[in-house]
C-alpha cells in the first residue's frame, strides 16, 4: 500500500517516480497536466502504446530518440512511413524495435489525420467523453488507483473503431493520467492541489 514519499527537498510526492531525477521532473511537470494539442495528444497516446510490457521510465529515458526517429511525431510524416523507413526504425537502437508497434504508429496517425480532416478534431473526440473538464480523483495510496475504467474501455473501443493500434483500455488509462483527463496524483502529493484547480484558458 505506497502512499506519498517525503523527499529530501521537503516535498511530498507520489512514490512512483522515487529517486530519478528524469521521473521526478516527469511526475512534477507533466503527469496530469491537462494537454489539449491535437498533436501532443497523439504523441503521448503512440508512447504509451509503445510503453506496453515495458515500465514507463524506459520509454522517458528513450523519448529524445523517439522524437528523433519519429520525425517529431508529426502525423502527417508519419502516415507516409514505407517499408523501407519501417525498416531503418528496427534497426534504430535508441528505440524500441518492436515491429507491430512501429506499424501501429503509423496506422494510428492516419487515423489521426482521418479525425482531423473529417470530424471535430483529436482532442475533442477524447475530451468529449469528459465533457471537456478533467475528473478528479481522491486516491490516498496507489493500491486504490484503477489500472482501467469503464471510461476508458469506452475511450478505447472508440480508439479501435477508428483505426488506431495498441489503444486498449489499460494504455488510454495510462494515457488519461498522463495527459491529465484524470488527477491520479494522491490526494497527499503536491501537485494534486494545483492540478485540481486547474482551469481551462478559452
Amino acid at each position: 500500500m505506497s502512499k506519498s514519499v517525503l523527499h529530501p527537498d521537503g516535498i511530498k510526492r507520489c512514490p512512483w517516480p522515487k529517486q530519478d531525477p528524469l521521473y521526478v521532473a516527469y511526475h512534477d511537470d507533466e503527469w496530469g497536466v491537462p494537454e489539449f494539442d491535437d498533436r501532443a495528444l497523439y504523441e503521448k497516446l503512440v508512447l504509451d502504446g509503445f510503453q506496453a510490457g515495458l515500465s514507463w521510465i524506459t520509454i522517458l529515458r528513450k523519448r529524445e530518440n523517439f522524437r528523433r526517429a519519429f520525425d517529431d511525431f508529426e502525423p502527417e510524416k508519419i502516415a507516409r512511413y514505407q517499408k523501407r523507413k519501417i525498416e531503418s526504425l528496427m534497426k534504430d537502437a535508441g528505440i524500441v524495435r518492436n515491429r507491430a508497434k512501429i506499424e501501429g504508429a503509423v496506422s494510428s496517425a492516419r487515423a489521426w489525420i482521418e479525425i482531423m480532416e473529417k470530424g471535430p478534431g483529436f482532442s475533442k473526440v477524447l475530451w468529449d467523453h469528459l465533457d471537456g473538464k478533467p475528473k478528479i480523483n481522491h486516491f490516498r495510496t496507489t493500491k486504490q488507483v484503477p489500472a482501467e475504467t469503464p471510461l476508458s474501455q469506452k475511450m478505447s473501443k472508440e480508439l479501435i473503431g477508428r483505426g488506431f493500434k495498441f489503444v486498449g483500455p489499460t494504455i488510454v488509462y495510462a494515457f488519461m493520467q498522463a495527459v491529465g483527463m484524470v488527477n491520479d496524483h494522491l490526494v497527499t502529493c503536491h501537485r494534486y492541489a494545483a492540478l485540481a484547480k486547474f482551469k481551462r484558458k478559452r
